[in-house]
């Protein structure tokens, strides 16, 4: 099982505060030395540990947005457009429907590329550069491609993305491919796309970004610190949980690190860490199977499908540092319909919050919990939406209404609208 706890003692391959440890045995690196993505000695995953943790009052006067986060960062400022400060979301009638004490919706379709994805992607490129490597790398359900190709042209470096041939989305691609990303489309599913993305990186060829590069997930935890203190300003505590949708469970391992850091700061208490409840949908869930059988590791989904296509994923590399994330923090898992999922995207889209089927399956997951009795009706939910409706066009259209064609006057108009 993977060793999360924090340490005090700071190893001598620390590099001003910073180094990279090994999960599984331990093992400490330097940060910026070499390029690395997992252990040298028994290939498990590594985290970013610093020497000094912030408290909230070290965000104070910050600005706003990833880089207000930067004493929690290896670096004052990253490759940025700028990311992150996204909407934390009143939805009032869902609320009352869902029956909780109160719920909120983190938006991160409302970073630069449309996902949660560019706050990895600042803090990634600029972990590149400072590695000194010229081309960038990826496998991608659709979003990872897209903040990947952005960032990439930003900082001005090749990029290189590999997606599963018919099974991106229009948006996502057509985001990478205007940034000038070189789009290879693989005969083959996300994981095997990753396969290849991590041989091309050990062979030397390109810089991985996928979230098993731990310095992605640095960006991404600044979701939880968001999350954190917009809703303590709004309501003097600290969420009960949050549920996400669930993939390669970078976000979930994010939010856990986050929890982690703020507790070994002192600046919350373990009672005050929320609930990580992640959500899949049904034919592509390896990690509610891991958590409802009570197993260590998931096991690898060769065949998986659903309209939520960015986690249609069915090896989630994130998940030694997640099922501790979920289970620690009294959390839990769940697996929902593309149904369920196509249901919650038209109540949020009913809310003004517009997110592609993925992001739903989030509040899917929450409504499925509650009927269960598993969230009680004291709880404060937040639930993490990930991209935004527009990255799958094909799909918003087909959720929503029919247009209904009309003669062309003002007659008709008024006409039709008598008659239906």
């Amino acid at each position: 099982m993977a060793d999360l706890q924090l340490t005090d003692d700071v190893p001598s391959a620390a590099d001003d505060g910073v180094w990279l440890a090994c999960i599984e045995c331990g093992e400490s690196f330097a940060p910026f030395e070499d390029v690395r993505y997992t252990c040298d000695h028994c290939d498990g995953l590594l985290e970013v540990r610093y020497a000094d943790l912030p408290t909230f009052e070290d965000f104070e006067g910050e600005g706003s947005g990833v880089w207000r986060y930067h004493d929690a960062l290896p670096f004052d400022v990253g490759v940025t457009l700028p990311e992150g400060n996204t909407p934390l979301h009143r939805v009032p009638r869902i609320e009352d429907e869902v029956g909780v004490e109160s719920l909120r919706v983190k938006h991160e379709g409302m970073n630069p590329t449309g996902s949660f994805k560019d706050r990895g992607m600042t803090v990634g490129v600029r972990v590149a550069k400072e590695v000194g490597v010229g081309r960038l790398a990826c496998a991608s359900t659709g979003n990872t491609s897209a903040a990947l190709a952005a960032y990439g042209a930003r900082g001005g470096m090749e990029t290189l993305v590999l997606l599963p041939a018919g099974k991106v989305a229009a948006g996502k691609i057509a985001q990478a491919a205007l940034h000038k990303a070189r789009i290879l489309e693989v005969d083959g599913n996300f994981d095997q796309c990753l396969d290849i993305v991590q041989d091309l990186a050990q062979r030397g060829e390109a810089y991985l970004l996928n979230s098993l590069n731990p310095f992605r997930l640095e960006g991404q935890k600044t979701i939880g610190l968001e999350i954190m203190e917009e809703h303590y300003a709004d309501y003097g505590e600290y969420p009960d949980r949050i549920v996400l949708p669930v993939g390669n469970a970078g976000n979930t391992a994010a939010l856990y690190k986050c929890f982690r850091e703020l507790v070994k700061a002192g600046a919350i208490t373990e009672e005050q860490v929320p609930k990580l409840t992640g959500a899949q949908a049904e034919g592509a869930a390896p990690m509610v199977e891991a958590i409802e059988e009570g197993l260590d590791e998931t096991r690898r989904w060769e065949d998986v499908e659903t309209r939520a296509t960015a986690i249609r994923i069915g090896n989630p590399v994130n998940a030694p540092k997640a099922l501790p994330g979920i289970r620690e923090t009294g959390g839990t898992a769940v697996a929902v319909s593309d149904e369920e999922i196509t249901e919650a995207q038209r109540d949020l889209a009913g809310e003004g919050v517009g997110v592609e089927p993925a992001s739903a399956a989030s509040l899917a997951g929450l409504r499925k919990l509650r009927e269960r009795g598993v969230v009680g009706d004291d709880e404060s939910v937040v639930c993490l939406t990930t991209g935004h409706l527009l990255k799958d066009p094909d799909a918003a259209a087909e959720a929503g209404n029919d247009p209904e064609p009309v003669a062309n006057s003002t007659e008709a108009v008024l006409e039709h609208l008598a008659e239906n």
